[in-house]
């Protein structure tokens, strides 16, 4: 029994691992169809703003690699594929048992995530303006960028998960 469970756990983060590595691609990709943020705003975004507050230097929360002639923000990319990783495993692993979590494909669970941590987790802390102060198009790109983000995270992590437990 203790195998089991310990063997379930493995195949779960794995899954999870692989699928918030992918979902964090997806996420990225949305965000170049429809930014949530101002050009002024993104100047330093939040994963940029939150390690900030955390006492981190912005020699480092601006931190970037060039690649094909652009600067990209390697601490940025480090946070957010951090925060999907972890939430793709969590997802993955609770939602393996507790099959309630996976309504509408994780687009539910998705969207708690948003509502958590966008309009009051990340406000509350001084991360984002208050969601009243935040743009429409904030709100719309974040909602449903979330929604496919986290259904992402659904099809590749239990795709994965179950092929991972075929014998």
């Amino acid at each position: 029994m203790i195998y089991m469970k310990q063997d379930y756990l493995k195949k779960a983060m794995i899954a999870g691992t692989a699928a918030g590595v992918v979902s964090g691609l997806v996420k990225l990709g949305w965000e170049n169809i429809l930014p949530p943020r101002t050009k002024e705003r993104d100047e330093t975004n939040p994963p940029q703003k939150l390690l900030q507050q955390m006492g981190i230097p912005k020699s480092i929360t601006h931190l970037t690699y060039r690649y094909s002639g652009h600067d990209l923000p390697i601490t940025s990319y480090l946070v957010h594929f951090g925060f999907s990783i972890s939430f793709a495993i969590i997802y993955e692993v609770l939602s393996e048992n507790r099959q309630y979590l996976r309504v509408g494909d994780g687009s539910i669970f998705g969207l708690a995530v948003w509502v958590a941590f966008h309009l009051g987790i990340m406000p509350a802390m001084g991360t984002v303006p208050a969601a009243k102060d935040q743009p429409f198009e904030e709100h719309l790109s974040e909602a449903l960028g979330h929604i496919a983000w986290m259904w992402t995270n659904d099809v590749v992590g239990h795709e994965l998960y179950e092929r991972l437990s075929k014998r």
